[in-house]
């Protein structure tokens, strides 16, 4: 584990991301594999959450459970049903055409081509448990209109 990547800030706050997944390891692999990101804890399915330096921001990976004593109400679960969305990640890269060719030939499951809108160009992807993740790149013309 290196404690120099980990999200912990010297003053203001660092922005970390949970996601509650059936199983560490498959979600593990597929953030570090798919996107690159670097693990920092590797977790287990015993309850050790893992967590992954994706370009600017961590991603703690941990399955779900019952109420704890600082959430005594709350239940953690995957998502029940992957069509109907309440949050997503959102990628943004330099090069859709290079990235969506590249993840997809590492396994990367996009739900169409990447389209072309009026300010950016975006595909989207689920992740093993379903978690909506949008790819999408900014137009230059969208930034220069600004």
């Amino acid at each position: 584990m290196d404690l120099e990547k980990m999200p912990v800030p010297r003053d203001g706050m660092a922005v970390a991301f949970t996601l509650i997944v059936e199983n560490v390891a498959r979600s593990r692999d597929f953030y570090s594999n798919i996107f690159g990101g670097e693990i920092l804890w590797e977790g287990d399915e015993a309850g050790t959450p893992a967590m992954i330096e994706l370009a600017n921001t961590w991603l703690i990976i941990n399955t779900g459970g019952g109420p704890t004593d600082d959430k005594p109400t709350v239940t953690a679960a995957p998502p029940s049903d992957p069509n109907t969305l309440s949050a997503f990640m959102n990628l943004r890269v330099a090069d859709i055409a290079a990235v969506y060719r590249d993840w997809r030939a590492k396994g990367a499951d996009f739900l169409t081509e990447p389209k072309d809108h009026t300010s950016e160009i975006r595909a989207y992807i689920r992740d093993p448990d379903g978690y909506l993740i949008e790819v999408g790149q900014t137009k230059m013309s969208a930034l220069q209109a600004r």
